[in-house]
């Protein structure tokens, strides 16, 4: 998903600083922008790690002068029930998927307070907003950042810095398409899933004209509707899926590590 984001936002005009974890993807999405015409410039990064956040950061400042884009997108999924969820397991997890989103909107605001305008987005889940079984932890630091944009949102918007968050559904993406449980079967998404192209132009339409939530699926929304005024009923929903789910994926299993988290600026 951050490679479209990065196609699109290249195709906007926008001047792009791309981070990855990973060197070899993160080549290849900055030629792909540089054969576009974009100007970007590419930064290795871990984003669990503040001084690396920092330094990408500060680097896109030096090129460009301000930042008036951020989105928020590494992160990685883990499959396991609650009872088989790790410690090392969850606070990795915290680490990459919430402290990472931390970590970018502390080094990012006080350039958009002195700017006086910015759009920080982050990638979140629908998992954000409803709390699937199987995926308990993963669940929790989505709603983490759910919760994170949202007390932002009210504390920034004085200073003329907008907030949004993006809830997709499962994304048919390398994020899911790494997944293998250790005996041979596959993970992925159980039920409806959407492109990354898809869900990547909501977020730059989102980036073009701020909303405080993103749903790139719309029919989420009556699931939150419902979660919120019968939680009885999506709690029958969810025990019917786990128990199909449980048929097939018996294993703790990890999802993709981290992808490409672009941060546009204009």
């Amino acid at each position: 998903m951050g490679r479209e984001m990065a196609r699109l936002f290249a195709a906007e005009g926008a001047k792009t600083v791309l981070s990855d974890i990973q060197a070899e993807p993160l080549e290849e999405t900055t030629a792909m922008v540089r054969d576009l015409g974009g100007e970007t410039v590419a930064i290795e990064t871990d984003v669990s790690q503040r001084e690396q956040v920092d330094r990408m950061v500060q680097s896109a400042v030096d090129r460009f002068g301000r930042v008036d884009i951020l989105v928020n997108n590494a992160g990685y999924g883990y499959g396991a029930t609650i009872e088989q969820t790790t410690e090392s397991e969850f606070q990795e997890l915290w680490e990459t998927n919430v402290l990472s989103v931390l970590f970018g909107m502390q080094a990012v605001l006080p350039i958009m307070r002195r700017q006086g305008s910015g759009h920080i987005i982050n990638v979140a889940s629908a998992a954000g907003k409803i709390a699937y079984p199987g995926i308990g932890a993963y669940s929790a630091t989505k709603h983490a950042i759910v919760a994170l944009t949202d007390s932002l949102r009210a504390e920034v918007a004085d200073a003329g810095i907008h907030a949004s968050v993006v809830l997709p559904i499962g994304t048919r993406t390398k994020f899911f398409q790494a997944a293998h449980l250790a005996e041979g079967g596959s993970v992925g998404p159980h039920g409806p899933t959407q492109s990354a192209e898809h869900v990547a132009r909501k977020i730059v339409a989102c980036a073009k004209r701020p909303t405080p939530e993103v749903l790139p699926y719309k029919p989420l929304r009556l699931g939150i509707a419902i979660k919120s005024l019968m939680p009885s009923i999506m709690d029958a929903i969810g025990r019917r899926s786990f128990r199909k789910q449980t048929e097939v994926d018996s294993e703790p299993t990890r999802m993709q590590a981290q992808e490409e988290a672009p941060h546009g600026e204009a």
